[in-house]
């Protein structure tokens, strides 16, 4: 018997047998019975065969996906067999036609089939029994033609198709010589709108302007300001785009447009060279406003900041570039969306954010932002007077924007409400002759061209300008107008009043449809026309950059040669480094010492000043060559790194840096100040507060600028400047920031009156000496600081017969009423040279003070030597 294994094995055995009888009964019967993994075992040897020979070398990659394509069996091909031997013609000879009928034209296309591949690729394949027309194995059951190349487009479905990718736009992006976007240059055409010669309407008129009707959210009918033709295609190449991958879309657009790796230099963001080329385009009325007459509005060596506004436009790159243009000369002050969206301070790499201050309307610092909310637009008109002497602005920058994704086409119709609201913020902060930019959208309906019409009649000059910084595709333009008219407040409380009136209907089905008659902007041809040009050529642009893109998606191998060249010459032309983004790397307060010093004598800086006293009061016979300041602490030396990064050193040797501790404070890099730290008082007795306060004596560096050679007056003046631009009002967290107050010692008399006795806590109950400054704000002095301004040889005088001052020079007795350039007394001088008159126990300066020490200087003694020196 045979045991159960071997019985069980039996079946197994005959079904071998048998393949082995079918096998042998062909001597081809090996192709007959391949299955299709086995011919992609076959191809796979071809691959590994043409590698280990070498063949890569001459045949293309083409050449070999055809040999390895016709190899894989036909999945649609019957799998029948045919006992047909026939001898078939290969690569090397020519098919014979079976069909005597066939035309040259099929002949001569089935002859020219093939010609593509290169002989090596021809032989491999006639070596395998390849036919012209048939696929390969016995029966001709391989694939007949390669497989084709690969239509996937990014991360979509497979075989999903894009219905506006399936043909041409029919747009010739290419039909100008002088079109941008074939032909891009650095420079640009400026059109300004022609001058307004129409008068402000009053409140009166105003009022009837606005019109109410049904909310609208169609923008295909809006044809007031383009022909119908131009609008319908725009909206068509945008509709293009809608359903097509984001990415996708993103790596054309990089490719197609010529200036597109401009991007942000060195700054924050893109929005910083926008700024950059707008403000060359337009002369740098931005960095450097003039008036009327083309004067500059501000120079940095004089005393007044440039007062800026930034709104809707975090993360902050139109900021950034004007702090890195005009530094501690501006003062910024912004307002955008609390939030993601919100001012990214940290990352002002370029430019000093300390000088930027954020401001959230109703609330402060904590409030939302939130610009159509008119709380917060009044809240934010007021902070921006007090902060400005009641002057305002002298420009105001907006940027706002919001995603209208799946709704680009009605991006306009949704930021209606948007552009508005910035509209009235400029009005409502702008000095008069100050100057406004913002960013605009489509400008199609009634209601926003009523807009830049109502901005029309309030500035001198208005001009609808896309900067080459913004992408050719989008619909964005920005409105910039120049000079602010005097009695604009009627359009001011007009657009408040709309605002107004857009909140009330924001969720029901009526809105705001126009704030002026549309019969009145038709009735001023000049501006009519001019808009309407404005709005065609921007949809002209906007459709063939479109059109570009559309083409670049089809075709991945299209690129911009000339991008890497336009950069250049942009950033040539605007006057911007071609450097790349770094952060600040933290420095150490010794090293950065010494690099500010520039190799002076810092054993100078550890001079003490000289003790006031009947033996030095002689020192001071000119009496027009010193100045005076109240002291109140010790004087030390401040040195700031950026943000809090602040140190402090007492002059004494060895140099030693401390960290300022406690203490509430940001300023600049690059700033060496000489400084008290002053506890000031507020208020009297229980009531009273005390905080900690920074005054400044004088000034070294300020923010990189080195002015220790500068007259003292003008190192106090740019001090002071420096001082409003760092300080924040907004933040009463922080300790203050304030220069001291500077008195001719000829006018010495002024700061007793400032004196006086007050009860300070801790004092138990008996009144102290107090000096009272500009702010109200109290200290109690010891002592007065008094400074030499004028530098030997050369002193002041005072001549009767002209009643004027003037400089003589003790050694050439050469006088003047002009101040020479080697009379002024450089920081140094300054320090080395002051003296100091200690108000201590003794020393009367109050007629309350009843103890007085003879031999002590007290305040009759000395102003009875002023006025002995000095007799006017």
């Amino acid at each position: 018997m045979k045991r159960r294994g071997e019985a069980a094995s039996e079946p197994l055995k005959r079904i071998k047998k048998q393949h082995r009888e079918e096998a042998s009964s062909d001597e081809e019967s090996p192709l007959l019975t391949t299955s299709q993994c086995n011919h992609h075992h076959i191809a796979l040897y071809i691959v590994l065969t043409a590698m280990i020979f070498r063949i890569w070398q001459n045949v293309t990659g083409h050449d070999l996906c055809l040999c390895v394509c016709l190899l894989l069996p036909d999945s649609s091909q019957s799998d029948s067999h045919s006992d047909s031997e026939d001898r078939r013609p290969g690569f090397s000879m020519p098919v014979v036609s079976q069909n005597a009928s066939a035309t040259d034209d099929a002949k001569q296309s089935d002859a020219n089939k093939f010609t593509m591949y290169n002989s090596v690729s021809q032989k491999l394949m006639a070596k395998m029994g390849f036919r012209e027309g048939e696929g390969l194995g016995k029966f001709g059951q391989g694939r007949k033609e390669i497989i084709e190349a690969s239509t996937q487009r990014g991360r979509r479905g497979l075989g999903l198709t894009l219905q506006g990718f399936q043909g041409e736009l029919n747009v010739d992006w290419q039909d100008q010589i002088e079109n941008a976007l074939t032909n891009p240059s650095a420079v640009e055409e400026l059109k300004w709108f022609p001058e307004c010669s129409t008068e402000i309407p009053d409140a009166d008129e105003l009022r009837g302007w606005m019109a109410v009707g049904p909310r609208k959210l169609r923008i295909e009918d809006e044809t007031e300001f383009c022909t119908e033709d131009l609008l319908h295609s725009l909206l068509r190449c945008k509709t293009v785009f809608d359903d097509l991958e984001g990415e996708e879309m993103r790596r054309a657009r990089t490719r197609s447009n010529p200036y597109e790796t401009i991007r942000g230099a060195f700054f924050l963001n893109r929005a910083a060279m926008k700024m950059a080329n707008m403000d060359h385009v337009f002369d740098g009325m931005f960095t450097n406003p003039k008036d009327s007459q083309g004067k500059p509005q501000t120079r940095e060596r004089e005393g007044e900041l440039l007062y800026f506004g930034d709104v809707c436009a975090g993360p902050g790159g139109f900021s950034e570039y004007i702090l890195w243009r005009r530094r501690w000369h501006a003062k910024g002050f912004g307002m955008t969306l609390k939030g993601p969206c919100d001012f990214k301070l940290e990352d002002f790499y370029a430019a000093p954010s300390e000088l930027f201050e954020p401001y959230y309307g109703e609330g402060g610092v904590d409030g939302d932002g939130d610009i159509t909310r008119p709380e917060n637009i009044s809240a934010f008109r007021n902070f921006i007077m007090e902060s400005t002497e009641r002057r305002g602005l002298h420009f105001l920058m907006a940027d706002g924007g919001f995603s209208v994704e799946g709704q680009e086409n009605i991006q306009e119709i949704l930021s209606k409400q948007l552009l508005l609201c910035q509209f009235l913020t400029a009005m409502s902060v702008l000095r008069t002759g100050g100057h406004f930019v913002c960013k605009t959208f489509d400008l199609f309906t009634p209601f926003s061209v009523g807009l830049v019409y109502l901005l029309y009649l309030c500035f001198d000059r208005v001009s609808l300008f896309k900067p080459i910084t913004s992408r050719p595709a989008n619909s964005e333009r920005y409105i910039v107008c120049r000079g602010l008219k005097p009695g604009s407040d009627p359009v001011r409380e007009y657009m408040f009043t709309v605002n107004l009136k857009l909140n009330h209907l924001r969720n029901s089905e009526s809105d705001v449809n126009e704030v002026m008659p549309i019969e009145l902007i038709k009735g001023d041809t000049e501006f009519y026309n001019h808009m309407i040009n404005s709005n065609e050529s921007h949809c002209v642009v906007q459709i063939k950059a479109l059109a570009k893109i559309h083409a670049y998606v089809l075709d991945t191998t299209l690129s911009e040669a000339r991008q890497a060249d336009i950069r250049k010459e942009c950033l040539k032309l605007w006057g911007i480094p071609d450097k790349a983004r770094v952060t600040h790397v933290s420095s150490d307060p010794n090293s950065k010492f010494y690099e500010l010093m520039k190799g002076s004598d810092i054993e100078l800086l550890n001079s003490k000043p000289t003790p006031l006293s009947s033996n030095t009061l002689d020192k001071v016979h000119h009496v027009l060559d010193y100045r005076c300041i109240v002291g109140g602490g010790e004087q030390l030396f401040l040195l700031g790194l950026g943000k809090s990064q602040i140190y402090t050193w007492d002059g004494k040797h060895p140099l030693r840096w401390r960290k300022l501790e406690n203490f509430k404070l940001e300023l600049p890099r690059e700033t060496l100040l000489s400084v008290e730290i002053v506890q000031e008082l507020k208020g009297e007795g229980k009531a009273q507060r005390r905080i900690n306060a920074v005054h400044v004596l004088d000034a070294l560096v300020l923010n990189g600028t080195d002015v220790r050679v500068q007259h003292f007056n003008q190192r106090i003046q740019m001090a002071e400047k420096f001082v409003r631009a760092v300080s924040k009002p907004s933040r009463p967290d922080m300790n203050p920031i304030r220069v001291k107050e500077v008195y001719r010692l000829e006018e010495m008399d002024k700061i007793f009156v400032r004196l006086e006795m007050k009860v300070t806590k801790s004092s138990g109950g008996v009144p102290r000496l107090s000096y009272t400054g500009r702010d109200d704000r109290h200290f109690l002095p010891n002592g007065l600081y008094i400074i030499k301004t004028i530098n030997d040889p050369w002193t002041m005088a005072y001549s009767k017969n002209t009643k004027r001052k003037f400089f003589f020079n003790k050694m050439t007795k050469q006088s003047t009423y002009d101040l020479p350039a080697n009379s002024v007394a450089p920081f140094h001088v300054c320090h080395t040279e002051r003296l100091f008159w200690a108000w201590e126990d003794g020393v009367r300066v109050h007629d309350s003070q009843t103890r007085v020490d003879p031999e002590k200087l007290s305040k009759d003694n000395v102003l009875s030597f002023i006025h002995q020196h000095y007799q006017p």
